[in-house]
């Protein structure tokens, strides 16, 4: 039997291509982006999530809190969670443009918010007028071993949530969990369904 492919890995490893090949995303910090499986939220194929406040903060002016979020030893700042329609609805360049889309959201100082620029309610079309380019060139120079992971059609391995954040922690309840770590995640089996390309037909 095939050992279902590891897609989680496959998208560390496209994060950590444009990190160090692409002008627009050479503020990332690849071991700081978590990326994870998730539920279904409208037409949404992906969304991106700080896990702090500005500045890296895990408390704001008004003394809410957030929880530590950690990965093997590195902590992490944005999570980015992969919807329904990436893995069942999407053309093998339309995924890896998701991921690109949620990290062209983050802020250049890296610092676990979003830049403000780019927000959708803000930007409105402006963002895909500077987005479109910088992801055409990202598919363009992407190595074919890098683009045939998001081509897989079958059944692959995700990391998924076992227990989920909160967006923040209420007062200094004990109760509540503070710290978050691959121990609250487990690695589930996502199906992954990828149109086929039409063969053309042979005129004679």
């Amino acid at each position: 039997m095939t050992k279902r492919p590891d897609f989680t890995a496959s998208v560390r490893r496209l994060v950590a291509h444009v990190a160090a090949t692409t002008r627009e995303f050479r503020h990332l910090d690849p071991d700081a982006i978590l990326v994870v499986s998730g539920e279904a939220r409208r037409a949404s194929r992906g969304t991106v999530k700080p896990l702090c406040f500005p500045g890296g903060r895990r408390r704001d002016a008004v003394g809410r809190r957030k929880p530590l979020v950690t990965f093997h030893g590195h902590r992490v700042l944005y999570a980015i969670t992969l919807r329904p329609l990436f893995f069942r609805r999407s053309t093998p360049r339309q995924r890896v443009a998701t991921i690109l889309h949620e990290l062209f959201h983050i802020s250049p100082a890296f610092d676990g918010t979003l830049d403000h620029r780019r927000r959708h309610a803000h930007a409105g079309k402006g963002f895909e007028a500077e987005f479109a380019p910088v992801e055409r060139r990202c598919w363009k120079k992407l190595p074919p071993e890098l683009a045939e992971a998001f081509a897989y059609d079958g059944e692959v391995r995700v990391l998924q949530w076992l227990e989920k954040p909160q967006s923040w922690l209420p007062g200094e309840r004990a109760s509540h969990r503070t710290h978050y770590s691959e121990a609250h995640l487990f690695e589930g089996v996502v199906r992954m369904k990828t149109p086929q390309p039409r063969r053309r037909r042979d005129p004679s």
